[in-house]
């Protein structure tokens, strides 16, 4: 899992407010697609999809004001991750095509984990039901 984290870390250095600004802009779209992932061996990955998602949107809007910035940053490279078709493992790979997705997911939620729970707590989400299980 290390070498996810410093996947994850140095995609999260490249995120600026520029690449912020496009990404929200195909959020919603993003979002819809997230719903349609059927991935038998990723169970939780679509609910961890949402709710980077809606942090994400959360804290770009001002609605949320407490996200270290480096989680934001995360959290939104691996929602740009997620959304390619072609990662360290292609989507199109029959039962690992999301592994890495789910991978790069689960290190941003474990790495901040402390501050994504307080969020979920301010949303009323319960933070077990996100997990950072596969």
């Amino acid at each position: 899992m290390a070498e996810i984290v410093e996947f994850v870390n140095r995609g999260a250095a490249s995120i600026t407010p520029a690449v912020v600004e496009k990404m929200l802009r195909h959020l919603p779209q993003w979002k819809l697609e997230f719903t349609q992932i059927y991935e038998p061996l990723f169970p939780h990955l679509v609910d961890q999809l949402e709710f980077l998602a809606n942090s994400v949107e959360d804290i770009a809007e001002g609605a949320y004001k407490d996200m270290p910035y480096i989680a934001f940053a995360q959290a939104v490279f691996a929602l740009i991750y997620s959304h390619k078709k072609v990662g360290i493992i292609p989507d199109t790979v029959l039962n690992l095509g999301r592994a890495d997705d789910s991978s790069v997911v689960r290190a941003v939620l474990i790495q901040n984990e402390k501050v994504f729970a307080i969020y979920a707590a301010t949303q009323n989400i319960e933070w077990s039901r996100i997990t950072s299980q596969p």
